[in-house]
């Protein structure tokens, strides 16, 4: 099966996951909109969505479903998302969107986070994928050299301004074997933001395709 065919089927699987009369969590990506268009079918079931980017907003918009403030419905009983890589214990690389730290907050609300992933994005091992952090601006280079420190090769995003008008360094040449020590750590460096791993809080639930890890 193509990856296409996987997203395609991981989004439309994590329907079945969605309580009647719950407001969603709902996170971005190419996966991710193919779910968007499965809600779509059941947008009279639900009384709304919150958002991780202003791409999915627009995307959710379109289909006439109401975007919310997480602010105002409080605790989330699902969020569905995707990955840039998942390992076997549902911990998680994400980011290469800018959209992580929305994505972070939003899992950290919900009671049940689904993600959904082609087989591509399984790995043994996190960090092939260069892990993304979000710093702010002026915090770029003292980021880059504290990483650095740490033997990763902080690359700059260069262009890329998140949603919330902060930059992306993408760290090379990381092999996580310590998922969420690596994630505690970085969150202590001075000007991060937010880490793209997803280890104190992994993923419940991981659709490959229709197949439920």
């Amino acid at each position: 099966m193509n990856t296409s065919n996987e997203k395609r089927l991981a989004g439309e699987t994590a329907i079945r996951y969605v309580e009647d009369d719950s407001v969603i969590g709902v996170g971005t990506g190419s996966t991710v909109a193919y779910f968007i268009n499965a809600l779509a079918d059941i947008k009279n079931r639900i009384q709304g969505a919150v958002s991780s980017s202003e791409q999915s907003t627009q995307q959710l918009k379109s289909h006439g479903i109401k975007v919310l403030d997480l602010n105002a419905v409080g605790p989330l009983s699902l969020y569905v998302d995707g990955a840039d890589e998942c390992d076997p214990h549902k911990r998680l690389i994400k980011g290469g969107g800018a959209a992580l730290t929305r994505e972070k907050i939003i899992a950290a609300a919900s009671g049940t986070f689904v993600c959904i992933i082609d087989s591509s994005k399984q790995v043994d091992l996190l960090g092939k994928f260069p892990l993304p952090i979000e710093v702010i601006p002026m915090a770029r280079s003292h980021v880059a050299r504290e990483i650095s420190k740490r033997r990763g090769q902080p690359v700059w995003r260069d262009g890329v301004v998140t949603d919330n008008g902060n930059w992306i360094l993408d760290v090379h040449g990381l092999s996580i074997i310590d998922p969420l020590g690596l994630e505690a750590e970085l969150n202590q460096i001075v000007g991060v933001v937010s880490v793209g791993l997803f280890a104190k809080r992994p993923a419940d639930v991981v659709l490959v395709g229709d197949r439920t890890l």
